[in-house]
């Protein structure tokens, strides 16, 4: 990349929040908090029509741990500027304590009870109403300079092709280089989809210590997956020209690109400070909830649950989906992929394929889209209105001072 794009990086104007941090966006969350309020949550929204508001929830009526961790992180986001929870009534999450969490993190929350406000039709149109009152209230909001050095990017590869690990993953490892070198925090997943690179990724771990604790993940996840009796290398990934999983491997830890590995993270755990971060999604203890994630989305929520203000989405055979709270950047790794899927992809890396671009340009390429996202430019995928959100059971032990080596100590 060329010494202009990290030698002037820029700042833009973001949303404070109470915790120091900041948002490149000030949405407004309607999160159900059972699938028995989907439903009435989607109609909400639905009515409203508006690109700032997003819907967001947990499906599950049995309390799980995680899964309350991830809906108090999602919802003070610091892209979310204030939220309304929308209960059936007799789930088990504990709507009071979580809407205690969004207040005492400075965000407006407001609940509706369904079975407390007459059902289906009143609670949409009282639904509507607050929205838009918390939308109001969110209009005009002062923001503050933001600079690099406060912005978390997650990135993920779905759909990937035999061009994926030769054009746009290494093409986002290189954008990654170059924001961590500016001070941005960096997250990149997943331990399953990194079999065979757990030796490679030791090596560049900030410690020896981390470095025995990436192997250690990478072998929890190998585990995991042989014990479920399947993988990550999908038939699509085949279709597409893959061949072996460790082709697949290397290709998605290309996406990291060359820093040193500052800290192991689970989902929900924030880096403390800039770096390059790997996020274990693989749950811990003995398989009991089938496969790690269903679908991409739901690494990408994860992802955000660790405050990842954007994520670079890199995918070969094609994939269109976005995600709620956090925009996404789609990075299209096959030329031909992209001339058929324009709309929804904001960057052709098919270009290193075709001699247009090197791997240098695109990810300088993809480094100055980052910032135009975070300035408040919307992905194509959010302008499209994609809001896709999954969330499931999981179970994670908390992590230990030897993942975050380089915590600093205020």
């Amino acid at each position: 990349m060329s010494s202009s794009a990290k030698s002037n990086p820029p700042e833009w104007r973001a949303y404070p929040r109470a915790d120091g941090r900041k948002g490149i966006r000030n949405v407004v969350v309607v999160a159900y908090l059972v699938e028995c309020a989907h439903h009435v949550s989607r109609r909400i929204v639905s009515q409203v029509d508006d690109l700032d508001v997003h819907l967001i929830g947990f499906p599950g009526c049995f309390p799980n741990d995680y899964a309350s961790r991830m809906m108090r992180a999602v919802c003070t986001h610091p892209n979310v500027g204030a939220v309304l929870l929308v209960s059936l009534g007799c789930e088990s999450m504990d709507r009071d304590a979580l809407q205690q969490a969004i207040v005492d993190s400075g965000r407006p929350a407001e609940l509706l009870v369904i079975q407390e406000n007459g059902g289906t039709a009143s609670t949409i149109a009282e639904g509507v109403r607050r929205v838009r009152q918390l939308r109001d209230t969110l209009a005009g909001a002062a923001t503050v300079p933001m600079g690099v050095d406060e912005l978390v990017v997650g990135t993920i590869c779905g759909g990937s092709d035999g061009t994926s690990g030769i054009t746009a993953n290494p093409a986002v490892g290189r954008c990654f280089d170059a924001l961590v070198a500016d001070g941005a925090a960096c997250v990149f997943e997943e331990t399953g989809e990194l079999i065979g690179c757990e030796n490679i990724m030791a090596e560049r771990a900030a410690t020896p210590e981390l470095g025995e604790l990436i192997q250690a993940s990478v072998a929890k996840a190998e585990r995991y997956y042989r014990t479920m009796g399947f993988g990550s290398f999908a038939p699509g990934n085949a279709d597409g020209g893959l061949t072996t999983q460790e082709e697949k491997s290397m290709g998605a830890y290309s996406k990291s690109g060359s820093s040193a590995i500052s800290g192991l993270i689970k989902p929900g755990d924030i880096p403390p400070a800039g770096g390059l971060y790997l996020l274990d999604v693989v749950p811990d203890g003995e398989p009991r909830f089938g496969f790690p994630n269903i679908a991409d989305n739901a690494e990408i929520v994860e992802m955000i649950a660790c405050g990842c203000h954007l994520t670079l989405f890199t995918t070969g055979r094609g994939s269109v989906v976005g995600s709620a709270i956090s925009p996404v950047i789609k990075i299209c790794a096959n030329p031909e992929t992209y001339e058929r899927l324009s709309e929804d992809m904001d960057i052709n890396a098919g270009k290193i394929l075709t001699g247009q671009a090197s791997l240098d340009e695109l990810g300088e390429e993809i480094y100055r889209r980052v910032f135009a996202v975070a300035g408040g430019e919307r992905s194509l995928s959010e302008a499209l209105g994609h809001q896709e959100f999954i969330l499931t059971y999981k179970s994670f032990e908390p992590i230990g001072p030897a993942c975050l080596p380089l915590r600093q100590v205020n």
